[in-house]
């Protein structure tokens, strides 16, 4: 710690607080650096949490815990069990389970709501599931990639567009309703049925309503937020804000909802959700990640994202055209983003150029995927936009994109 601070202090910065730097600055572990074994480069993520940057660095209480529990076998249900009904205390809901990601959480509510509304057996998903109450009705503005992993269990989805739309689409092979929380900042066709009003109308026809919040943390709150709304079952990643293992995540909700997900899920040989294995590290793990976050001030991990944001723009705020300001997404990734805008003639690169340079640079920096792109995910970028995400920098590399910025905007393309 007393190392990072000295590193701050050099460049007229404050020191970290207790909280940040233990967010940041994961001591080096004893024993062999089998990224550089297998030749696998490490990157500096000025991105996000995203799944193919390997989303976010596990807090150092997070590493210790997961370590312990590599130790020592038990019986993988009844950690499952113990586990839920913990964090189900701690996140003040019913129900909670430890899934394979937010994706799997996903397949797991869709498989409990299957077998809420028919009282099957978890073997035959999917392959008797056209003979059984199977429709999942979803706004055709949330529809995304992560359908599949509601169909999965053999379940179809039925759009909707409007209100009326909504209300009719009620059947009695209804099993659930699906809302995505992110779609709100999506570009493209807004929804027309906001999320009150989605789950109030889901639960007229006593139909469960599950709500995607896969990204939706920081803040904190809403760890408890949707579940206290009277949402059945919410997903959320558990590698991304909550800092736990990129391989797991929650689902929270009614708990006879949530145990039927667990019977969905390993180590049952006849369920769906066989192969979305969560090992003992990984649940131990999450459960440790909910109580490192739960300790934190919120505040303070702000504060520094914002510095961050500003040891970058203060780099770069002599290049000819540039605007700089910030931006904090409403709904996921809920952090401030830096973005700089700038003119490509004046500059004399492109926004595509920069972004490569910065990737063949060592060490290797990746900017937040929205660069360049018209506005998307409540970031107001354009062709001439770099954004970049701070919230998953290491102690001192907030300097180093400044500097990397800095010369690859003053040197001509």
């Amino acid at each position: 710690m007393k190392a990072s601070q000295a590193t701050m202090a050099l460049v007229g910065a404050a020191p970290l607080t207790a909280a940040v730097e233990a967010v940041a600055a994961p001591a080096a572990p004893a024993g062999q650096d089998y990224y550089d074994k297998l030749g696998v480069e490490k990157i500096i993520n000025a991105a996000g949490t995203y799944t193919t940057l390997t989303a976010a660095c596990m807090p150092p209480e997070v590493r210790r815990a997961v370590e312990v529990a590599a130790m020592h076998p038990v019986r993988l249900q009844e950690l499952q069990v113990k586990s839920g009904e913990y964090l189900a205390k701690r996140l003040r809901c019913e129900g909670a389970l430890v899934t394979s990601g937010a994706s799997g959480a996903i397949t797991l509510a869709t498989a409990a709501c299957m077998a809420n509304a028919n009282g099957n057996k978890p073997g035959v998903l999917p392959q008797d599931a056209a003979s059984l109450k199977n429709e999942i009705i979803v706004q055709k503005s949330h529809r995304y990639s992560y359908d599949h992993a509601m169909m999965l269990t053999g379940a179809v989805i039925r759009e909707v567009v409007t209100l009326d739309d909504y209300k009719r689409a009620f059947s009695e092979k209804t099993i659930m309703t699906n809302f995505f929380n992110a779609a709100e900042e999506e570009d493209g066709p807004q929804a027309e049925i906001g999320r009150e009003q989605w789950l109030e109308i889901a639960h007229q026809h006593n139909v469960p309503c599950h709500v995607d919040a896969a990204a939706d943390m920081p803040p904190v709150e809403n760890l408890w937020k949707y579940t206290q709304m009277g949402f059945d079952l919410v997903c959320f990643s558990g590698g991304k804000g909550i800092r736990g293992p990129q391989n797991a995540g929650l689902l929270l909700g009614k708990k006879h909802l949530t145990d039927l997900a667990l019977r969905n899920t390993n180590p049952y040989g006849d369920a769906v959700g066989r192969g979305m294995k969560v090992a003992k590290e990984q649940i131990v793990g999450m459960v440790a990640a909910v109580d490192w976050l739960l300790d934190q001030n919120e505040e303070s991990m702000i504060a520094e994202y914002s510095h961050r944001a500003k040891i970058i723009g203060d780099a770069v705020k002599g290049v000819p055209s540039m605007q700089i300001s910030t931006v904090t997404p409403k709904i996921a990734n809920h952090v401030p983003h830096l973005l700089l805008k700038f003119d490509p003639s004046t500059v004399g690169i492109t926004v595509p150029e920069v972004l490569e340079k910065l990737r063949a640079q060592k060490p290797s920096i990746e900017l937040n995927p929205n660069s360049g792109h018209k506005p998307n995910q409540g970031i107001p970028s354009d062709a001439n936009t770099l954004v970049v995400g701070v919230w998953m920098l290491q102690p001192g590399e907030a300097e180093i994109v400044g500097r990397s910025l800095h010369s690859v905007l003053t040197k001509k393309a």
